[in-house]
């Protein structure tokens, strides 16, 4: 009788595991029926594309659509953003360089302060009545003639090349300098218009003012009222 028990007991328990073995396996089953797609009818000749677009999960393809729009802004990009206000710039640079020549060919053998005082005249030049309003208009002021040059470099027959580059890139600086500030921080001509050169005696120097005497230059503002 203990033994027909003891047969009795284990057949039970046999009986508990194939149960929960058999629910295990329906479960999984039902899983795995429901994360695959079932087939639709597709025509013949159909491409890959087709047959992923068709048997994707419909409640997946906005969550694709989501994943590659992350992937994109994530991705970084270079932009390259146009400069601001360009024929502004464009212009700048131009006035620069008109002002660093006059610098360079006027008084690049002069210091420091006499090329900044050279570099001062031209800028107040613009602000003159009567005078051209831009840096490089008083620089190649009256150039086209043989006589009535501002500058003389402008109209003395030599091809302005600029052969020492680390005078070149000092007069680039001085220039970019003087026209930041407008000439007028910590200025050096005296708010002078004109200037020459100490060995020559120009006519209209004795109608002017002498207001500076720097390196091998002097320079003048004109008598009140007066413009010349």
């Amino acid at each position: 009788m203990a033994k027909t028990y003891g047969i009795l007991a284990r057949l039970r328990r046999n009986n508990r595991i194939l149960t929960t073995a058999l629910g295990g396996s329906l479960v999984y089953a039902c899983a795995l029926a429901a994360a695959i797609p079932v087939m639709p009818d597709l025509p013949v000749g159909s491409t890959a594309e087709t047959v992923e677009a068709a048997v994707a999960p419909a409640a997946l393809r906005p969550t694709l659509a989501a994943a590659t729009q992350t992937a994109v802004a994530a991705t970084p990009r270079t932009v390259v953003r146009n400069l601001v206000n360009r024929p502004s710039y464009q212009s700048y640079v131009r006035e620069k360089n008109c002002l660093a020549t006059a610098v360079y060919f006027e008084a690049r053998g002069e210091s420091a302060v006499g090329q900044k005082a050279v570099a001062e005249v031209v800028v107040a030049r613009t602000r003159v009545p009567g005078r051209p309003q831009t840096i490089c208009g008083v620089v190649y002021e009256g150039s086209h003639r043989r006589t009535g040059c501002q500058f003389s470099f402008t109209c003395d027959g030599v091809a302005d090349r600029v052969r020492d580059r680390d005078a070149w890139r000092q007069a680039m600086r001085i220039a970019a300098n003087v026209m930041r500030t407008g000439g007028k921080v910590n200025p050096v001509a005296g708010g002078a218009t004109f200037y020459h050169a100490d060995y020559v005696s120009p006519s209209w120097a004795s109608r002017m003012i002498k207001v500076a005497e720097i390196g091998t230059h002097i320079f003048y503002r004109p008598l009140p009222g007066r413009h010349l």
